[in-house]
């Protein structure tokens, strides 16, 4: 059986670099060996191969990633205003927009009329209370003479069970009266519960942004119904960026969270900026159908994310730009010293 001829990219590309460099080096004075020809195909394969790196240091192609924040309608409603643009930076706290809260206002209303109304009911039964006490007082006095007169021989058993009646009448509307009171309590702290509860819807429409960022689209504009939950705008937390790599199986298992490592951005490729290992997954990303040697088991690649800190991220704020692709290293040995090339080099 005839044998497949496999092509690999890596040898097809660096051809076709070494061909676009033909040209510019044609133009070097005849006679004399090309300036620099030696230094600069080396490093064209040392860009291409990654040879150039320390054998503890690995390099791997990523792009940067900001966690994105949903600033989204509790309510379906009508979208009032929105105060915010695309590419606006805003603070933890700050209005992005209003939604129509016309609908809300009038419930509003009738829930504080209702505690109004609960209010009146409480003093009401107050009164009766405070009535039914004095009725009671008097039927007692008037049981306690009865009782006398009937000890004394001057009064008779009919008029003394006339007073127990009256007074067994009187402590049974004051008992009405308190459980009156109980109901008009209980009717009040309903009422301003409904409060409350509108109240926190109006506060709902007032979209706040929940932590400061930049505003990455603006989803809707004022005058749009939207259904509840619906997005109104997105923000990127600017203090949470990172960008995510893959590396193999052989490099994933030796980083450890907190290792350092170092970015460098296709569009700023003299600066190089410092991050560190925040998580490395614990499954590969891509497998074979079957591991059975160990070049299939180095086919496997674990995601690895590399966070910069929020003090240089906010140092660098205006800068800072998700979507941006870049090359990232890591060390799979931390007593590897980085090379004069990889040190920290930062905007001034």
């Amino acid at each position: 059986m005839a044998r497949k001829r496999r092509f690999h990219a890596f040898p097809l590309a660096l051809l076709l670099s070494a061909c676009l460099l033909l040209p510019a080096l044609a133009q070097e004075s005849v006679g004399e060996p090309p300036a620099g020809l030696s230094s600069r195909l080396q490093a064209l394969i040392g860009k291409l191969t990654g040879k150039g790196l320390p054998a503890g240091i690995v390099s791997s192609n990523g792009r940067l990633e900001a966690e994105q924040v949903l600033v989204a309608a509790k309510l379906a409603g009508r979208v009032l205003a929105v105060l915010a643009e695309e590419g606006q930076t805003v603070e933890a706290g700050q209005v992005v927009a209003r939604m129509d809260t016309s609908e809300l206002e009038a419930q509003l209303a009738g829930a504080q009329a209702q505690v109004r109304r609960a209010e009146k009911a409480v003093a009401e039964a107050e009164a009766a209370i405070a009535q039914r006490e004095s009725e009671r007082t008097l039927a007692q006095q008037e049981h306690e003479r009865a009782s006398k007169l009937s000890q004394s021989g001057y009064g008779t058993a009919q008029a003394l069970d006339l007073r127990q009646s009256q007074l067994n009448v009187a402590l049974a509307a004051l008992r009405a009266a308190q459980a009156g009171l109980d109901e008009a309590d209980a009717a009040t702290d309903a009422a301003r519960a409904e409060v409350a509860r509108v109240q926190s819807l109006i506060d709902d429409s007032t979209l706040k942004a929940p932590r400061r960022g930049r505003v990455e689209y603006k989803l809707v504009q004022a005058g749009e119904v939207v259904a509840a939950g619906a997005p109104i705008l997105t923000l990127l937390d600017l203090a949470d960026v990172y960008m995510t790599v893959f590396v193999p199986a052989r490099v994933a298992g030796r980083l450890a969270i907190g290792d350092e490592a170092r970015i460098i951005l296709d569009p700023a490729p003299d600066y190089v900026v410092p991050a560190k290992v925040s998580f490395v997954a614990t499954g590969a990303q891509f497998t074979p159908k079957a591991v059975e040697t160990a070049d299939e088991r180095e086919k496997l690649m674990f995601r690895v994310k590399l966070r910069i800190a929020p003090e240089l991220l906010r140092q660098y704020e205006d800068r800072v730009k998700a979507g941006v692709r870049g090359l990232a290293y890591v060390r799979t040995d931390p007593a590897t010293p980085w090379p004069d090339t990889l040190g920290v080099k930062l905007p001034q």
